[in-house]
């Protein structure tokens, strides 16, 4: 599959769930998928980094279906969707051995189209169809994790 369309859906993922898109490069070099050895991302191979993202992005999910979490699209939650997007996209190039900077921007236009895009499809599905906001949240988070692993075994 052709990598600057893998760094615009690990993005997406971002924007879904910030910290899933790290934790699902993290996973990927965890189970052999992506390749950071003697790079300058090797620490992202390494079992600290794998667990403290992984409870990172435990956290976000949980935090995500409290009532009083803010939108996504405020500054101080769509700012790391952005980072973590664009960080993702360029993680994915240097596995790759790909275009980090075109992989970065691929990442955060991603992150931007998967925050907003998200956003509007979860609260119309609750306005619109009637569907429980927790019960949009749970298949959100099932598609960012899922998707995430996808992401990353296919490159």
């Amino acid at each position: 599959m052709n990598l600057i369309l893998l760094c615009f859906l690990i993005g997406c993922v971002a924007g879904l769930r910030a910290f899933t898109a790290p934790a699902a490069i993290c996973w990927g070099a965890h189970f052999g998928w992506l390749h950071f050895a003697g790079t300058k991302l090797w620490w992202i191979d390494h079992p600290v980094t794998l667990v403290l993202v992984t409870l990172a992005a435990i956290g976000e999910l949980v935090n995500d279906k409290l009532p009083t979490t803010p939108a996504r699209t405020v500054p101080a939650n769509l700012i790391p969707r952005i980072l973590f997007g664009g960080f993702s996209g360029a993680a994915l190039a240097v596995s790759a051995n790909g275009n980090v900077p075109v992989a970065a921007v691929a990442g955060v236009i991603g992150a931007l189209a998967g925050t907003l895009g998200g956003y509007h499809a979860r609260r119309a599905l609750v306005a619109r169809a009637g569907l429980p906001d927790f019960a949009v949240a749970l298949v959100e988070d099932l598609i960012a994790v899922g998707g995430g692993l996808l992401i990353v075994s296919h490159l």
